[in-house]
């Protein structure tokens, strides 16, 4: 048995004009703040999907997640939605494939608005999210729960919490900042816990009573 937590991690998408190269890549800090948690973090490529195929057949993606036996997802920061069309596809695909298996899958940024979007949702632009800090407005008695302020780096947000979605917490302006799905083990966050220079502890603990089923 094994007795490692494998946790699939989503890449953004970089285009090195330089050298005339697209690349994956990954803030170092997620990868450490996964490890931090207690989990093994494997990257997932955007190169496996078929831009021909929908998102309901992607059969080398479904090989290898399988092959590796990935037990939960992150669906990481970075790239609007539609801007790189083969990460949009990977999402979508694990999003189908995490919901008919029932695995665990923390959004962060992007990720959150991915989850939206797969679910219904739709996006709006929003003023002063960017390099900056706010306070959480938590729902449902979540304030233990939850850090006090997050950092904020989006300039897009959900415009509403899509139906199967549950409302965590808001910003003081009222934006979308966390929500869970009332049915999957699913949840999602438009800060990124990875960029905090000391990794805050609640963040980490719900992090792990996600992948653990635990509520």
């Amino acid at each position: 048995m094994r007795d490692n937590i494998l946790i699939g991690v989503t890449q953004r998408v970089d285009k090195d004009n330089f050298r005339e190269e697209w690349r994956d890549a990954l803030d170092q800090r997620l990868i450490k703040w996964v490890i931090e948690s207690g989990f093994v973090p494997i990257p997932i490529p955007n190169t496996m999907v078929d831009i021909k195929l929908s998102n309901k057949r992607q059969p080398v993606l479904d090989n290898w997640i399988s092959e590796l036996g990935i037990d939960a997802l992150i669906l990481s920061g970075g790239n609007d939605i539609g801007e790189v069309p083969q990460r949009d596809l990977t999402e979508q695909y694990l999003l189908k494939w995490s919901e008919k298996n029932r695995k665990p899958v923390l959004g962060i940024c992007r990720g959150m608005q991915m989850m939206g979007v797969y679910a219904g949702g739709s996006l709006i632009k929003v003023d002063g999210h960017v390099r900056t800090y706010h306070k959480l407005q938590t729902h449902n008695d979540f304030e233990k729960s939850f850090p006090k302020s997050v950092n904020s780096y989006h300039n897009l947000a959900l415009k509403d919490c899509p139906d199967m979605f549950q409302i965590l917490a808001k910003s003081e302006d009222g934006n979308l900042e966390a929500m869970r799905h009332k049915d999957l083990p699913w949840e999602a966050w438009m800060w990124h816990p990875e960029r905090e220079k000391v990794f805050t502890r609640n963040n980490q603990e719900r992090f792990r009573k996600l992948v653990n089923n635990e509520k």
